[in-house]
């Protein structure tokens, strides 16, 4: 070896720091733009440093219902969220052991993520128009965003229980213990890091999503919806200055559910700690 790196390590580098811009230039551009000063645009250069976009944010909008979008938004990630981590957790189990038409189940659940969000969105829309029902995000859109969560909460959890040891359910079994003891004290405390990844899944992908909510929120626009009508009538910072407190709120849920699996993983060791100290 003459300590010569390959010239496909740079070309990965190079395409790398490429990724890197596409994926957050666009985010650092918007919070720069945001931070402009009353008489700021749209684009470079910008014209002052202020808090102002922010503000304005905060004062009664000429266009758009800004806050309700949010509060929806809000509502249906977390009912998507304990929706998907309910159901993933009750397949999760239920694919622990074979069970007829299990692989038919298996890839009926998983073609949703195959099939375009926008076909999704409004086959859920017309099915609900036609049997007369009111299309509305808490209603068809919530439906339509289980389409898309509850696939990727499965699969976490069809991992987690391809590697869960069954010989502690045995032991507690050995020991008196029910169905449900066993699965509260036992299986639920061992999965529980898994099941703030897939409670992540689920209220992210929601919050964000478009596609599958485009024709299914009924009358009431989510965030992204009103976010991407904004688009066509705002033409100042302020849609800026949205972007970037919606990109900070998303950062402090992730933020929030990480600290809550690393609490969980810390309490778990003090406790196995513990107890091997009590067997001494």
């Amino acid at each position: 070896m003459d300590g010569k790196r390959p010239l496909s390590f740079y070309i990965l580098g190079a395409f790398f720091v490429l990724f890197l811009i596409f994926l957050y230039g666009p985010t650092f551009t918007i919070g720069i733009l945001s931070f402009q000063g009353p008489g700021g645009g749209l684009t470079f250069p910008m014209r002052g440093v202020s808090l102002h976009w922010f503000d304005e944010l905060f004062q009664t909008q000429a266009v758009g219902d800004i806050w309700g979008s949010f509060r929806r938004s809000l509502a249906l990630g977390l009912m998507v969220m304990v929706t998907t981590v309910v159901l993933s957790i009750m397949g999760g189990l239920a694919y622990r052991k074979r069970f007829a038409g299990s692989n038919i189940v298996f890839y009926i659940i998983m073609a949703s993520l195959v099939i375009p969000s926008i076909l999704v969105s409004l086959g859920i829309g017309l099915i609900f128009s036609q049997l007369g029902w009111d299309v509305h995000w808490s209603t068809s859109g919530f439906g339509a965003q289980l389409t898309w969560t509850l696939p990727f909460g499965l699969l976490i959890m069809f991992a987690v229980f391809n590697r869960f040891n069954p010989a502690y359910e045995e032991a507690a079994r050995d020991q008196g213990a029910t169905s449900w003891q066993v699965f509260q004290h036992i299986v639920l405390p061992l999965i529980a890091p898994s099941l703030i990844g897939v409670a992540l899944f689920g209220f992210t992908l929601s919050y964000d999503e478009f596609a599958r909510t485009l024709l299914t929120s009924g009358s009431y626009n989510t965030l992204p919806l009103e976010i991407f009508g904004m688009t066509t009538n705002v033409t100042s910072p302020v849609l800026y200055a949205l972007g970037t407190l919606t990109t900070l709120f998303s950062l402090s849920i992730i933020g929030v559910f990480l600290c809550i699996a690393l609490f969980i993983q810390r309490r778990r060791a003090k406790q196995g700690s513990d107890a091997g100290k009590g067997m001494v």
